[in-house]
């Protein structure tokens, strides 16, 4: 019995290994095809490693003061709008989850269909909206028409669902208002589901590209990603540095995955509350 649960894990074992390995290696190729010279990257027959290995690719990139502008410019977006996100996200889903009032779950269905509508359904009366507004070409533009998300709040939701009700009754007692109980009670115990839905709101602001294409033509505001593609249309010889330039554009996220990997894990057991 004992030799067939150790065959049986290590089966298990190396399936994960393997798909983990398939999974790793787009990411493993566009990090050694920077090191690569820009006429090998896409040289046939391919080969997966350099016939000489080169940092200058990297170095380049990194003395492109365009590449570090739109890496600041992304990062500064992308930590205010996973800030603002889970301030409104976290306020509405209290009032969903606690507060009694009219046409409540009328509201509720109202928010939970917007879930259903794909955003590229919306993008054009989005661009129609924003450019009404005269918020074109503006960091506002990139932050403000996403903060509300129906799955953040469906998310936060559930979780405040789950907390007692006792914790809120007896902050009642102690004569504490709606807003000190949000404050006091529960922020406190939202950190491991803010930090699911952060960085969800983090890496949906720092992959996005079609949205900052269609509303930012200022080369200070570009994104990132928006960089990258534009790097490529202008610069097509040079892929080796837009190799280079796309891995050092991965490694906020990898960081950020690095040192928030227990509280992902953790959501994952978050997901299943009632």
């Amino acid at each position: 019995m004992q030799a067939k649960l150790t065959f049986q894990k290590t089966v298990l074992t190396a399936i994960a290994g393997f798909f983990t390995l398939l999974a790793l290696f787009p990411l493993a190729w566009v990090i050694i095809a920077g090191f690569k010279e820009k006429t090998e990257v896409l040289a046939t027959p391919f080969r997966f490693f350099p016939k000489q290995w080169l940092i200058t690719n990297y170095i380049d990139i990194l003395k492109d003061t365009m590449f570090q502008k739109a890496m600041l410019t992304t990062f500064g977006g992308a930590v205010v709008f996973a800030v603002l996100s889970l301030l409104v996200n976290s306020i509405a889903a209290y009032v969903f989850a606690r507060l009694e009032f009219r046409f409540k779950t009328l509201l509720w269905l109202y928010v939970i269909l917007t879930m259903f509508i794909p955003g590229m359904a919306i993008l054009l009366t989005s661009f129609i909206v924003v450019n009404k507004l005269g918020m074109l070409d503006t960091f506002a533009v990139l932050v403000l028409p996403g903060v509300a998300s129906a799955g953040g709040m469906f998310f936060i939701r559930q979780f405040y669902l789950n907390i007692p009700l006792a914790l809120e009754e007896a902050a009642l007692i102690d004569g504490a208002g709606k807003i000190r109980i949000f404050s006091s009670v529960f922020l406190p115990m939202s950190f491991p589901v803010f930090v699911i839905v952060g960085i969800g709101s983090y890496l949906g602001y720092w992959n996005s590209f079609v949205w900052p294409t269609m509303t930012i033509t200022n080369p200070n505001l570009y994104q990132i990603m928006q960089y990258l593609a534009s790097f490529r249309s202008e610069r097509t010889s040079e892929m080796g540095m837009l190799m280079a330039g796309s891995a050092l554009s991965a490694l906020p996220t990898i960081l950020l995955f690095l040192i928030f990997q227990k509280y992902i894990i953790s959501g994952i057991k978050i997901s299943g509350l009632k």
